[in-house]
């Protein structure tokens, strides 16, 4: 029987980006009829896949062995409910496999049967002959038949994790531990509709088209009649019961579709990543979450009636998580924003008015290499649009320059070097010195990747990125492929 599963499931048990196996089966190595690929055949791309270090159970395995592996075991797998009814739902699918095995053992023997009373009817010699050819088939069939490890993993994957497809678009992510389906799809990159986030506005509703769900979260919104007839849910208070699951939503297409929204936010912690950078962490309340895409941008301002003080900064955090919004700020003259925060001026804990969000520095929804190119405080959205590249894990590769024309314009250099040593496919090039070194960075970035085939995304200031995109071109990008935020 040929086991089939999802590009998605795939790439994350052999531990490759799913747009390694995209290009794969552009290329013919790999067939996938309706986004299914035959275990058989990933294990003949990948004969040496090591599933202990690929990723597929890292959330789960080895946790017995910390002192709080108890803890981490409730937060990290599903409840015990959910656990169960998975692993029924598997128990059914082997009592279906073993019916269906029953009925060939029985017409085996029947055809065995019919074969000895043929043979006593005189026909010995033809018959003797099929029988021999019947049981050398069966010995052969059975005495060659491998464990199908993929397929065995899948199955474990399935229990610890559901995966969910959303029409139209057709977009996967898997449902881990006792996350919200609002939360998983997030966490996966996913462009949701939705708003509060706990179960009041009824903007992240989905209709479940096949699968089972179950409730995690309270919830105070009401569906009509019609919608619960159509089986309606909330994303947000609800999570994957059954082992795969397919729900019907929109999803935003680009910034156009997130609506501008105003709130008020609590200042969760200052703190110094250089000398002439601080890192600012907002909290929303609970009740409020900031819709954004990784890139975009918020103006922050002044709580206090009256108040004119406000600046732009981007966001330097995932859209994962949308309750805490990190940002750099750069000490600068003319920013009365940046000049009272460095004076210490706001405060842990004080209130901020927040406006957003804004902005068209966005990734484009294509499955191509990324090229990112920062200058100092320019990494701010970068690390937002990494984050959430990472996240959806379509993109085969990931290019990161970052020119610091100041000695400590590297801040976060460290998690840079933590992005290259996690993931094969992602590459770091620090430098320093002027704006006019941006094409030597860029030529290093070519040197070891071509960048022609893929997307480039630029932030900094506006010298540097007009020299930058200026290289990016010069070295095959197209311009219709080059995105570009000035700072």
């Amino acid at each position: 029987m040929v086991q089939r599963v999802t590009l998605s499931r795939a790439a994350r048990l052999v531990g490759v980006p799913r747009g390694v196996l995209q290009r794969q089966v552009g290329e013919g190595l790999l067939l996938a009829p309706d986004g299914m690929v035959a275990t058989a055949d990933i294990a003949r791309l990948y004969p040496e896949a090591d599933f202990e270090s690929s990723g597929a159970f890292e959330r789960s395995s080895g946790i017995k062995e910390s002192a709080f592996g108890r803890r981490v075991l409730e937060r990290m797998l599903p409840a015990r409910e959910v656990l169960a009814q998975r692993l029924y739902a598997q128990a059914q699918e082997l009592a279906e496999v073993r019916r269906h095995l029953q009925r060939y053992h029985d017409l085996v023997t029947r055809l065995a049967d019919e074969l000895d009373g043929l043979s006593a009817s005189g026909n010995g010699s033809a018959v003797g002959e099929v029988r021999a050819l019947l049981e050398c088939g069966l010995a052969e069939v059975l005495g060659s038949e491998s464990v199908d490890t993929i397929a065995v993993m899948d199955d474990m994957l399935k229990v610890v994790s559901a995966q969910v497809v959303v029409r139209p678009s057709g977009r996967e992510f898997l449902v881990e531990g006792r996350e919200t389906l609002l939360q998983a799809g997030l966490r996966a990159g996913l462009k949701l509709n939705y708003g509060c986030g706990n179960g009041t506005c009824g903007l992240c509703k989905a209709r479940i088209v096949a699968g089972q769900v179950t409730r995690v979260a309270p919830s105070d919104y009401r569906f009509s009649e019609s919608e619960r007839q159509q089986g309606y849910t909330l994303l947000c208070a609800h999570s994957a019961a059954s082992e795969t699951l397919v729900l019907e939503t929109l999803e935003a297409v680009g910034p156009a579709d997130i609506l501008p929204q105003e709130q008020v936010v609590k200042v969760k912690a200052i703190a110094p990543l250089a000398p002439d950078t601080l890192h600012l962490q907002l909290q929303t309340s609970r009740g409020s979450r900031l819709r954004f895409l990784a890139g975009q941008s918020v103006t922050l301002g002044l709580a206090e009636e009256g108040s004119d003080v406000a600046a732009a900064y981007p966001v330097a955090s995932c859209p994962c998580d949308d309750r805490n919004l990190s940002f750099h700020v750069p000490r600068r003259d003319g920013d009365a924003f940046a000049l009272r925060l460095f004076a210490g001026a706001i405060r842990v804990g004080e209130a901020l008015n927040l406006r957003g969000p804004a902005g068209d520095f966005t990734l484009a929804d294509a499955e191509r290499p990324l090229a990112f190119v920062a200058c100092d405080t320019g990494f701010a959205p970068i690390r937002s649009l990494i984050e959430h590249a990472i996240a959806v894990d379509a993109a085969e590769t990931l290019s990161l320059g970052w020119l610091a024309t100041r000695p400590d314009g590297h801040y976060l250099a460290n998690q840079c070097r933590a992005w290259a040593g996690a993931f094969d496919q992602f590459r770091y090039f620090p430098a320093q010195g002027g704006v006019e070194a941006a094409p030597a960075l860029i030529a290093a970035m070519a040197d070891a990747r071509p960048l022609a085939a893929g997307d480039a995304y630029v932030a900094g200031p506006p010298a540097f990125v007009e020299l930058a995109v200026a290289a990016l071109q010069a070295h095959g990008v197209p311009a219709a492929r080059i995105f570009a935020s000035v700072l």
